[in-house]
């Protein structure tokens, strides 16, 4: 148990000392270039999806 405690507190202190935590106007402009490329990405995927899904659809309905 004393290994357990040990840890913990270790753990506490390291990220009060030696963690470089980013500032919010980093954060908020990391978190908005994130959102952005998500959704680049899953609009992406979906026009890839809907051009095979319709594709498909065409080949099986002319055989």
């Amino acid at each position: 148990m004393k290994k357990i405690v040990s840890f913990v507190t270790d753990s506490i202190e390291e990220l009060k000392t030696n963690v470089d935590w980013p500032s919010y106007s980093t954060l908020q402009s990391s978190s908005i270039v994130v959102l952005l490329a998500s959704l680049i990405f899953a609009l992406i995927i979906g026009a890839v999806d809907f051009v095979f899904r319709e594709g498909v659809g065409a080949l099986y309905n002319n055989f």
